[in-house]
C-alpha cells in the first residue's frame, strides 16, 4: 500500500444541496475524537452550520472549518455550501485545497448540481473522490447509481466499493482494491468478514472492470489483465493514487454519513491517495523563496472578536506578530494564531506550510488574497471572480440614526462575500444589494441586524423608466421678479423636438443679435437640463433636442440665475403639450439552464413579456442549452426565482441593457400612478 503524504492536508467537502455534507463532517470528526459525540443536523447541534442563520434555515449559508487528527496525520475538512446562492465560499476555498471530497447520493434530480461542482473541480485540476452517501436508504443498485451520475463527471467515476446486500438493506461493502469484505457496525469500525459466495462472484466482476479502467493509463497493466496475470496489489493502489491526484479518474467510496457508516475507508483512502501540500503547492506554481505565503480562504467579522482570516499556509511560517502583505499592499500584522473547529478557535504556535488556521485582526485581507511575508508582494495563485449577481433589494437603515452604521456593515458583509454587490444609485438615492438569489439576500439582511445591530427596510429596487416626447413644440419660458432693488429677469423661445430612440439630449442655439447674451446661454441650457429630470409622467425626460432660438433680456435684472429658471420654466410648460410617452428598459437576456427545463423556461420568458432571440446547446456543457430573449426590466426582477425553481436550482442568467421601448396602455397608467401616489406621499 502506499505511503501517506506528509504535512498537514486541506480537504473540502463538497457536492449538491443537502446531500449529507455536513453530518459527514461531524461523522469525520467523532470517528477521529476530535468531538465526543456526533452531532445532529436537524438538532441544531453540529460543528459546522454554527451560525444562526445556517440553522435557523437548515443549510449550509457559508463554508466551516474543523481540523482533526487521523492515524497522527493533521487534516482540516471544509464544509462547502452546496446551494448555488451560496457557491462563491465553495469556488473561493477550491484553489488551495489538497483535495475534495464530492458528497452526492442517487438522486437523479440533482445530476445538474453535481455536473456544476465536478466541472469546478476539474477546470481547477482538483484531485476527487466521490462519496455515495446515503447508501442505507438506497434504492437502487451501486452500478446502476454510477451509470446515472456518470453524465455529471467528464473523467471515469470509478467504482472502489460493491456494497453487500441483507433483506433489501446495504449491510456492508466490498474493497475492490483490498479485496477483503466488510460488514457495517453502526457508530463503530466495519468488520472484516469472509469474502465469499455471490459477494466473491460480484468481486471478480466489479474489481475486473476497476482494473479495466485505471489500464487505460497503464500500458504495463493492461498487459497483466491480457495475460490473465494478477497484477500486485500495491500496484493497483499505485495507479490509483496517481491517476486520482492527475485527475484521470473519480473513484467512488460509499457509505452513510448518519451511522458514520464508510467513514474509516474513506479517511484511509484520503491519507494514502490524495495529494499534499507539495503537490498543490506545485499544481499551483508556487515560487516561495523562503518566504511565508498563505491563501485567504474566507473573512469573517464578529461583533465581539472583530476580524478573523482563515487562512491555508502554503509554504514557510506564519506566526503571531507576523507582518503580511498581499497584491494591494500590506494587510496587517497577525495577531493570535488559531486552530479552527468550527467557531470554536484554539490558540496555537506559528503555522506551518499546509495548516489551515485562523488568523487575528488581518484588517485590510480579503476573501481569495494570497498573502506573502516577503518585502515584494507573491502574485496571486488564483483569481476567484463572483457569479455575475441575479436579484437585486433596495435596502435602508430603518432608523436615520443608522445611515452610517449601514454604509460600514455593508462594507464588512462584502469584505466576507465578494458575490455580494452594493451600488449606490445617485438618481433614486437607493442603497441597491445585489445577491445570487432570495435565501443570499434573506441572509444578508438577516446578519446585518444580528450580527452588526442595524434593522433595515428592504423593497424591490426602482426600475429605470424613462419618458420621452412625440410631437414638436416652440415654446416661450419667462421669469420675471421684481422686489426691491436688482430684480430678476430672464426670457428665451425653445424650439423642442423628438430624437430618435436612444439618442439622448442635445442642446443648441440660434441666437442672432445677441437677444440673450452668450454668457447667459449655458444656464438656459442647465435649466432645460433641471426641467427634463422630472417630465409629466413623473421620470427622466431622453431623446429630446431642444434649440434656442430667440429671447431677451434686461440690462440691470438680467443674470445666469434668471436663465436657468427661464429655461427650466420653458421646457416643463412645453412638455405636457408634446406627446409624453413612457419608456421602459429592455434587457437582452442569456439563461443557461439544463436541457430538459428548456420548455419551461421558454413558458417562464414569454410568461413575462420576453421576446426569445433562440436557443442553441452551451458549448461545452453536454444537456445544456442557453437561451436568449430580450425582456424588460420590470420582468426581470425576480426571474431567478422562476428560473431555480424549474432547473432544479442550478439555471443562472446573465442581463444586460439593450434600448427603451414605449410602453402604453393600462401597464403604463398603472407605473405613472404608482409614480404619482409615492411623489405625494414623500
Amino acid at each position: 500500500m502506499p505511503r501517506s503524504n506528509s504535512g498537514p492536508r486541506c480537504i473540502a467537502l463538497v457536492g449538491p444541496f443537502q446531500s449529507g455534507k455536513t453530518t459527514l463532517l461531524e461523522a469525520i470528526l467523532a470517528q477521529t475524537g476530535a468531538t465526543q459525540r456526533m452531532g445532529s443536523v436537524e438538532a441544531g447541534t453540529t460543528v459546522g452550520d454554527a451560525s444562526k442563520e445556517s440553522r435557523e434555515h437548515h443549510m449550509s449559508v457559508e463554508m466551516s472549518a474543523a481540523t482533526t487528527t487521523f492515524m497522527d496525520e493533521s487534516y482540516t475538512f471544509i464544509d462547502c455550501p452546496g446551494s448555488v446562492e451560496f457557491s462563491h465560499d465553495f469556488r473561493a476555498v477550491l484553489p488551495a485545497v489538497d483535495a475534495a471530497v464530492v458528497v452526492c447520493e442517487a438522486d437523479e434530480k440533482k445530476i445538474p448540481q453535481l455536473q456544476l461542482i465536478l466541472r469546478e473541480l476539474e477546470d481547477l485540476k482538483i484531485p476527487r473522490f466521490l462519496f455515495l452517501n446515503k447508501i442505507d436508504k438506497a434504492d437502487i443498485r451501486v452500478v446502476d447509481a454510477i451509470k446515472m451520475l456518470q453524465p455529471a463527471s467528464r473523467v471515469p467515476l470509478l467504482v472502489r466499493q460493491i456494497p453487500i446486500w441483507k433483506d433489501d438493506i446495504v449491510v456492508g461493502f466490498v474493497d475492490l482494491a483490498l479485496e477483503r469484505a466488510y460488514v457495517y457496525r453502526e457508530h463503530a469500525p466495519s468488520e472484516v468478514i469472509p469474502l465469499e459466495g455471490d459477494s466473491l462472484d460480484r468481486e471478480k466482476e466489479a474489481r475486473f472492470n476497476m482494473l479495466e479502467t485505471l489500464a487505460d493509463h497503464d500500458d504495463e497493466l493492461m498487459e497483466q489483465l491480457l495475460e490473465d496475470i494478477p497484477p500486485p496489489r500495491d500496484k493497483v493502489f499505485d495507479d490509483l493514487a496517481k491517476e486520482q491526484r492527475e485527475g484521470l479518474i473519480c473513484p467512488v467510496l460509499m457509505g452513510a454519513a448518519t451511522r458514520t457508516n464508510g467513514i474509516e475507508r474513506l479517511l484511509k483512502a484520503l491519507r494514502h491517495e490524495s495529494n499534499g501540500i507539495a503537490q498543490t503547492t506545485e499544481r499551483l506554481g508556487l515560487k516561495a523563496n523562503g518566504e511565508a505565503v498563505g491563501y485567504v480562504l474566507k473573512t469573517s467579522h464578529s461583533s465581539h472578536g472583530g476580524k478573523t482570516s482563515i487562512v491555508r499556509v502554503l509554504c514557510g511560517q506564519i506566526g503571531d506578530g507576523t507582518t503580511l502583505n498581499s497584491a494591494e499592499g500590506e494587510v496587517g500584522r497577525v495577531s493570535g494564531v488559531s486552530k479552527i473547529v468550527g467557531q470554536n478557535m484554539e490558540k496555537r504556535g506559528p503555522a506551518m506550510g499546509g495548516d489551515t488556521v485562523a488568523l487575528g485582526k488581518l484588517d485590510r485581507a480579503r476573501t481569495g488574497d494570497t498573502l506573502s511575508s516577503g518585502k515584494q508582494p507573491h502574485a496571486a495563485i488564483a483569481e476567484v471572480k463572483p457569479l455575475p449577481p441575479v436579484l437585486a433589494i433596495a435596502i435602508s437603515a430603518k432608523e436615520r440614526k443608522d445611515d452610517v452604521k449601514l454604509g460600514q456593515a455593508l462594507q464588512k458583509l462584502v469584505e466576507e462575500d465578494p458575490s455580494l454587490v452594493v451600488v449606490h444609485n445617485p438618481e433614486t438615492h437607493e442603497v441597491v444589494v445585489w445577491g445570487q438569489g432570495e435565501m443570499h439576500l434573506r441572509v444578508a439582511t438577516e446578519r446585518l441586524a444580528e450580527r452588526f445591530g442595524v434593522s433595515i427596510v428592504r423593497r424591490p429596487p426602482t426600475v429605470g423608466y424613462r419618458e420621452t416626447i412625440r410631437k414638436p413644440i416652440v415654446q416661450r419660458g419667462r421669469h420675471k421678479k421684481q422686489s426691491g432693488g436688482h430684480g430678476q429677469f430672464g426670457d428665451v423661445v425653445l424650439d423642442i423636438k423628438p430624437l430618435p430612440r436612444g439618442t439622448g439630449f442635445t442642446f443648441a442655439d440660434e441666437i442672432k443679435g445677441g437677444v440673450v447674451p452668450s454668457n447667459y446661454i449655458p444656464s438656459v441650457e442647465e435649466g432645460v437640463v433641471d426641467g427634463l429630470k422630472h417630465g409629466p409622467l413623473g421620470f427622466p425626460v431622453v431623446d429630446v433636442a431642444v434649440k434656442l432660438i430667440d429671447g431677451s433680456y434686461h440690462s440691470v435684472d438680467s443674470s445666469d440665475q434668471a436663465f436657468r429658471t427661464a429655461g427650466r420654466i420653458g421646457i416643463v410648460e412645453a412638455l405636457p403639450q408634446c406627446s409624453p410617452v413612457l419608456l421602459e428598459p429592455i434587457h437582452t437576456v442569456e439563461i443557461v439552464c439544463p436541457t430538459d427545463a428548456t420548455a419551461k423556461i421558454n413558458a417562464i420568458m414569454s410568461g413575462r413579456r420576453g421576446q426569445i432571440l433562440g436557443f442553441d446547446t452551451r458549448e461545452g456543457w453536454p444537456g445544456w442549452d442557453s437561451v436568449r430573449a430580450l425582456m424588460p426590466e420590470s420582468e426581470i426582477g425576480d426571474l431567478i426565482i422562476e428560473v431555480r425553481s424549474a432547473t432544479a436550482g442550478v439555471g443562472t442568467f446573465t442581463a444586460k441593457f439593450d434600448h427603451m421601448a414605449e410602453l402604453t396602455g393600462k401597464p403604463a397608467e398603472q407605473i405613472v400612478a404608482a409614480r404619482k401616489a409615492a411623489a405625494a406621499a414623500a
